[in-house]
């Protein structure tokens, strides 16, 4: 009998989590909630990109990076972190590396990127709150509930670690009332996303 080796232990427990996955109904549930979500995600980005055309987005926040003190950019950063972060991170990015202190207000960033959401869940909680929302969770939405509680830290890490909106996987997880002790811990990735890109901006490697 052959021993196993590390490469088959890997093997096997992809295979396992493969397995689990599938049972559970993980790759079902993601797939339709991208479904879900695709019309509103094809609205707002042609919503972008019209108002784009005519006012140039980005050239007004370059802009604003450049006419604001640096409180003022902070400010509108953690608002936009907060609600929505509909605004591209990168921008302050670049607005920081062009600072005197690059790396501390890229810190700073990162920090008010993670508590704008953890923010946001509180605000996903306090939605919950009102008795519509609270009835139609509790009602029509129960079998989804159940599904994403189960896998709300993937939904934080792929919102902290990939170019999506953070804030609103956390106020997701905050409406499905995922343990905000795991938010926070999952969340943290958030602040290795920052440091990812001020290695590559900032010109390390």
């Amino acid at each position: 009998m052959k021993p196993k080796t590390k490469s088959n232990t890997g093997k096997s427990r992809s295979r396992l989590l493969h397995q689990y996955y599938q049972y559970t109904g993980f790759y079902a549930f993601v797939w339709k909630s991208i479904l879900k979500a695709l019309p509103a995600i094809i609205v707002l980005v042609a919503a972008v990109y019209i108002f784009n055309h005519f006012f140039n987005i980005n050239g007004l926040l370059v802009q604003m990076t450049e006419t604001l003190p640096a409180w003022g950019v902070l400010s509108v950063f953690f608002a936009s972190e907060t609600l929505l972060g509909l605004i591209p991170p990168e921008i302050f990015i670049a607005w920081a590396a062009k600072m005197y202190s690059p790396w501390l207000f890229l810190s700073i960033l990162g920090f008010l990127s993670y508590f704008g959401g953890l923010i946001s869940y509180w605000i996903g909680v306090a939605i919950t709150k009102i008795p519509k929302v609270h009835n139609y969770m509790e009602v029509k939405m129960a079998k989804q509930l159940k599904n994403s509680k189960k896998w709300g830290g993937f939904l934080i890490v792929v919102g902290a670690m990939l170019p999506l909106p953070f804030s609103i996987s956390c106020l997701a997880a905050g409406i499905i009332k995922f343990p905000f002790k795991s938010v926070m811990a999952f969340g943290s990735l958030r602040l290795l996303r920052f440091l990812i890109y001020g290695l590559i901006i900032f010109h390390v490697f």
